[in-house]
């Protein structure tokens, strides 16, 4: 795999307050570039959810209502976020779920696509028992040990999931190819299907 032919691409997670439907709490954005996580321009942003913090949600990923207590509502970091994503390609793992609560968040951003490493690890590795975030860090065993807080912070988990996938985009020759394998169906970038063929 050619890394330099890769458009913008953003490796995102986003931790939410557990109510349904979420509000945010942590929203991580980190570039790939020449395929490699590029921490030096990452940026996270925590915010002050409308509602509190449920006990299940701290649990998960240690964020409570008093780390939170001073930090800025979503109101006022939302085009600071929406300007960083611009219309950059962005990844994540189970996509269709931080693609889903993040433009509830960003009226208007559209993303180029959007890549799923869930559904790229099930083509990529078809015979692994498991494909959670946990399964895919012990079967691909990436370098974790410049990743930032710790499991289930947005900042960690985007980490991981970009060395996740640059890891398995070696098994595919092109952009393309990989896009095939890891676009779910109905999200942005995902390739058009074939026309059936007819007589006329």
């Amino acid at each position: 795999m050619n890394f330099s032919t890769w458009p913008a691409l953003l490796v995102v997670d986003v931790e939410g307050n557990g109510a349904n439907p979420p509000d945010l709490v942590e929203v991580a954005a980190l570039p790939v570039r020449d395929g490699r996580p590029d921490k030096s321009t990452a940026k996270a942003w925590l915010t002050r959810p409308n509602r509190p913090v449920t006990s299940f949600a701290t649990r998960v990923h240690g964020l409570s209502n008093n780390d939170l207590a001073d930090k800025p509502a979503w109101a006022e970091i939302a085009d600071q976020v929406h300007a960083f994503m611009g219309t950059a390609w962005i990844c994540a793992h189970n996509a269709h779920t931080d693609y889903r609560v993040l433009s509830a968040h960003l009226p208007g951003w559209k993303p180029a696509g959007v890549l799923d490493t869930l559904r790229l690890a099930r083509a990529t590795f078809p015979k692994l028992s498991g494909y959670s975030l946990d399964d895919l860090i012990t079967h691909v065993d990436p370098d974790l040990s410049e990743a930032p807080a710790q499991r289930h912070r947005a900042t960690f988990d985007a980490f991981a999931t970009a060395q996740i996938l640059t890891a398995m985009a070696a098994h595919y020759e092109t952009w393309d190819q990989l896009v095939a394998a890891a676009v779910p169906p109905g999200l942005p970038g995902a390739p058009e299907p074939e026309k059936d063929p007819t007589l006329w």
